[in-house]
């Protein structure tokens, strides 16, 4: 017996009215108006703009999990008294994340690059936060290159600085 999808049940609601009433209702009928075909019913407005927040949000988690790594290399590098196994984990996690992301979506490799020394400029103030040590002991340009950002054995080096 074989069985054909049915469109989830909106109750006669139009489309852009049920993304404000239920998303989680608009995404499975958007799924499968798609998966059948039925482009014409598409809430295409609103599926644009959800696509797009989703590159966005892409880039947005990039940009923090460059961050946090960059502070921690920083805190590691420039706090060695404190330096303790839970700031390797977190350079270790972060640096994972980065990784998926760019081996995932390598287009957004010159994100990436283009966004480091912003991404380093803030992490900068945060390692001064977190440690409590005055900003002006971290560089003003970043000691590290975006590929010991992304290097798994990088921190390892630093530990010998």
């Amino acid at each position: 017996m074989l069985m054909t999808a049915q469109l989830p049940q909106s109750q006669t609601t139009s489309s852009s009215d049920l993304y404000q009433q239920d998303f989680y209702l608009w995404i499975q009928t958007t799924a499968e108006l798609l998966k059948q075909g039925r482009l014409t019913e598409l809430d295409l407005e609103n599926l644009i703009d959800e696509i797009e927040t989703m590159g966005r949000s892409e880039k947005k988690a990039l940009r923090s999990n460059l961050e946090v790594v960059l502070m921690h290399l920083l805190k590691y590098k420039y706090h060695d008294e404190k330096r303790s196994g839970s700031w390797r984990a977190t350079i270790r996690e972060h640096r994972k994340r980065l990784r998926q992301a760019l081996q995932e979506s390598p287009s957004l490799k010159p994100y990436f690059d283009e966004v480091f020394g912003l991404c380093y400029d803030d992490a900068r103030l945060l390692a001064a936060d977190e440690t409590e040590l005055n900003v002006v002991i971290f560089p003003e340009e970043s000691p590290f290159t975006p590929e010991q950002a992304l290097d798994p054995d990088f921190y390892q080096s630093q530990h010998n600085s």
